[in-house]
């Protein structure tokens, strides 16, 4: 599959396209189905000869070439629209019906805030250019749609990307965000990640407006399934997503109405966040290097897809910082990284001969990791009549976890006379000088 991609340069672009040739390269192998030969990437500084070429040559498009900033209202217009009608135009012209993808925008629906976008009627016009570009074709090979409905009414969606019509695919993109976006141009979230990243001013006039935001890699996630012909499909009611009743391929059906009912597509992962949520997270994020508190982001949540854009916009002097080291002729130990719910994890370093430990705790549990040299760890528990002492050998060559009991007071001994002892340790609980629950007793 040779794929052409339009606006290669932006944001989405960047990504996809880098996304594109991890699966050309066989570095991303999590989609076995497909298969790409060539990447075309189009931008403003590319011949109009290399868009020619490519548009006759390529198997899928997705057309993400557009302007959002431009000198004269004007201009909108002849980036949104008259870019796509030039492309379409190209593909008639060698009769390559592969599909196209659209990139448009919420902005299209022109209602709400959006009624005077004239951004907004600009994206509409590009739609119904592509909507039509369908339609006529259609029309205009009416016996070739009914053959290729009864060659597909049994095939699966993969099929119909590979049907004898044109396949268009419209997506109104709601906010995006993530790596590579421009800030202070067109995305919120950007331009606040920019600032907390860099220290610079920033304005937010009310923090309870509320966003629809959509994450690079689940659009790209869905381009992909685009590319296998397993797009989501769907209506708009304003801004509202109308998704299409089942996630069969349209083709499918015996009518080619469907492709009206169903004209647009959609990413199925939004978030639905406020400004004011937005800017308390990024704070939190900024005081990371003093508190070492790592915000909790599970899987799949806002809050981890906004940590890792807004570490993208970190400069050169803060992506590294120190860490309070705390030394004594014994070595030292030095706190890493806290959470919010599940303890710290920290450095111990034993200089040779050294013993550390000797000491109990109630609640609190550890697990001591050692990963460079060569030790020994003793645990007694307290109310062993017999003074029982369990001893594990450790070493950085066969690395193993030891848990530290409760009730159970605990050492580890550097067993070498000129290696220093490394050991990792995690606790569930951030200590609480207040409440250590940490008392000496030593184990023998």
């Amino acid at each position: 599959m040779k794929i052409l991609v339009t606006g290669a340069k932006g944001f989405v672009g960047k990504n996809l396209c880098w996304a594109l040739k991890n699966i050309q390269a066989g570095k991303d192998k999590t989609h076995p189905g497909l298969s790409i030969e060539a990447v075309y990437e189009y931008d403003i500084d590319n011949k109009p000869e290399e868009l020619d070429a490519w548009c006759r040559d390529c198997d899928f498009v997705f057309n993400l070439a557009g302007v959002n900033r431009p000198q004269n209202q004007e201009e909108f217009m002849q980036g949104n629209f008259g870019f796509a009608s030039t492309l379409l135009d190209t593909l008639k012209k060698y009769g390559n019906r592969c599909p196209v993808m659209l990139s448009s925008s919420q902005q299209a629906s022109l209602t709400g805030r959006f009624g005077n976008s004239e951004y907004g009627r600009s994206k509409k016009a590009g739609e119904d250019l592509f909507l039509d570009y369908e339609r006529d074709f259609l029309k205009a090979n009416t016996n070739l749609t009914n053959d290729t409905n009864k060659n597909n009414s049994s095939d699966s969606c993969n099929s119909c990307s590979k049907g004898k019509e044109p396949r268009v695919l419209i997506y109104r993109f709601p906010n995006l965000f993530g790596k590579w976006c421009r800030p202070n141009y067109n995305s919120a979230v950007a331009t606040f990640c920019n600032a907390f990243a860099n220290d610079l001013p920033y304005t937010v006039n009310d923090p309870s407006v509320e966003l629809e935001l959509l994450y690079i890699d689940d659009l790209v996630d869905e381009m992909m399934a685009a590319l296998e012909g397993k797009e989501h499909r769907c209506e708009f009611n304003g801004l509202e997503v109308i998704p299409a009743t089942d996630h069969t391929c349209l083709a499918d059906n015996n009518t080619r109405d469907t492709r009206d009912t169903w004209r647009y597509c959609y990413c199925p992962v939004t978030h639905h966040v406020t400004l004011g949520e937005i800017v308390e997270l990024l704070k939190s994020f900024a005081e990371q290097p003093k508190t070492l508190m790592i915000p909790e982001i599970p899987a799949g949540s806002f809050a981890k897809k906004l940590y890792s854009t807004y570490l993208s916009y970190l400069p050169y002097e803060k992506t590294a910082f120190p860490l309070k080291m705390n030394v004594d002729d014994r070595g030292s130990f030095t706190e890493l990284v806290h959470t919010l719910n599940s303890g710290q994890v920290s450095i111990n370093i034993s200089k040779p001969g050294i013993t550390k430990g000797q000491h109990w705790h109630n609640t609190k549990f550890e697990q001591f990791i050692v990963v460079k040299g060569h030790g020994l760890i003793q645990q007694r528990n307290l109310n062993d009549p017999e003074g029982k002492v369990l001893e594990w050998e450790v070493s950085g060559d066969k690395i193993e976890v030891v848990h530290m009991l409760p009730g159970y007071t605990h050492n580890i001994i550097n067993l070498s006379d000129t290696e220093d002892l490394v050991t990792v340790m995690y606790c569930n609980e951030v200590f609480n000088p207040n409440k250590p629950d940490t008392f000496f007793e030593i184990v023998k």
